[in-house]
């Protein structure tokens, strides 16, 4: 979302050139969420020149709707929002049957707990750490404790499943998001907007 879109190909090559594990890509639909970004079209162009996994995250209504056509040009995670989908456990196991890792994500002020009963069915659990639909924003300080909620309802379960954190992550503050317990960090414009991309990820990839 924070690449620069009239130079796709180029931004697209310096990540696959970077440390960074993978592309974050956000789908807005201007419904779930007040902005539109890309689609599928975007995601073809992007799947032509990416050599490392495309996580597919969803911020539409309905995301059931499009879960096949998102796996067919070649997403590996797709993540949907809890509140965007009505039978959840049913999303989650299309999402498998396409083969796609599924990923489930909260809102800000969503709690962790409305996840206790499908847990194990998630490969990793998104926390959105703003509100939805901008990039730029600050990251909001309940993302701390939602965290270690998450961390210890994983545990407790013996669970595989990755805590991944969307929204103002920097490096100011990802390595307590680390510690709070997170394995994944999404960064977008504190790397897009660095003077040195590169090395930006290479430090957020680096902090112990």
């Amino acid at each position: 979302l924070a690449a620069d879109f009239s130079n796709l190909k180029s931004e697209v090559t310096m990540v696959n050139n970077s440390e960074a594990d993978w592309f974050h890509l956000d789908v807005m639909d201007g419904i779930f969420v007040p902005n539109i970004s890309y689609g599928i079209q975007i995601i073809k162009s992007i799947k032509q020149y990416a050599k490392k996994p495309l996580d597919v995250h969803l911020m539409i209504h309905k995301p059931e709707r499009y879960i096949k056509d998102f796996a067919n040009i070649g997403a590996d995670i797709i993540s949907i929002h809890y509140e965007a989908t009505i039978h959840l456990h049913r999303t989650l196991t299309q999402i498998e049957d396409v083969g796609c890792k599924p990923s489930v994500v909260l809102n800000l002020t969503t709690p962790v707990s409305v996840l206790e009963d499908i847990i194990d069915k998630c490969y990793m659990v998104l926390l959105m750490s703003i509100n939805p639909g901008f990039g730029g924003q600050k990251m909001e300080e309940i993302t701390y404790k939602k965290i270690e909620k998450l961390r210890k309802m994983i545990d407790t379960n013996n669970s595989n499943t990755l805590i991944e954190i969307d929204g103002g992550v920097n490096l100011k503050n990802a390595k307590k998001l680390i510690d709070c317990g997170a394995d994944v960090l999404v960064a977008g414009s504190s790397v897009f907007k660095s003077k040195n991309p590169i090395d930006t990820i290479s430090e957020l990839k680096n902090i112990n």
